[in-house]
């Protein structure tokens, strides 16, 4: 098996609350030196058989139809690490 990661992230002119409310929060806590927070989504996914050009095409067709709405948000597809059989 292997495993494809997702991240889906807002596109960059699409604002950010939940990041920006990190940021903020980050001085009061003793962090600083951040100058911005943007926040995501990962998905893991765990493939059965082989991650070839066919699976990655499918994996794309599900995060542009379901994982990720388009039109605020961008995303990438990654092949993480690969899982021997038993």
């Amino acid at each position: 098996m292997a495993r494809v990661v997702v991240d889906v992230m807002l596109k960059p002119e699409i604002l950010d609350p939940q990041g920006q409310a990190v940021q903020r929060a980050l001085p009061r806590l003793g962090f600083e030196g951040i100058a911005d927070v943007r926040q995501g989504k990962r998905f893991e996914l765990e493939v059965e058989g082989p991650v070839d050009d066919a699976a990655l095409t499918r994996i794309h067709e599900m995060a542009e139809t379901f994982l990720a709405n388009t039109v605020i948000e961008d995303f990438t597809v990654k092949v993480e690490k690969a899982e021997e059989s038993k």
